[in-house]
């Protein structure tokens, strides 16, 4: 993959490089994350799960993944 065809991306606090054309999709399914134990924000605003594959990355996009956890 030449750098034409990459972007860098915060995931968490962390950069990461991935392919053009990158979606939500392809980021969870690469950082191996239950899609229905999740939320997902990007650039500071809620995805809506039901539109992660049509969702593409763009260069320096701020992504955070939460957790749920259960308590009492």
């Amino acid at each position: 993959m030449n750098k034409k065809n990459k972007i860098k991306i915060v995931v968490n606090g962390k950069l990461l490089t991935v392919k053009t054309k990158f979606s939500v999709k392809n980021l969870i399914e690469k950082l191996k994350i239950p899609i229905n134990k999740v939320a997902i924000e990007l650039n500071e605003e809620i995805v809506n799960k039901k539109k992660i594959n049509k969702i593409f990355l763009e260069n320096n996009d701020k992504i955070e993944i939460v957790n749920f956890i259960g308590g009492g």
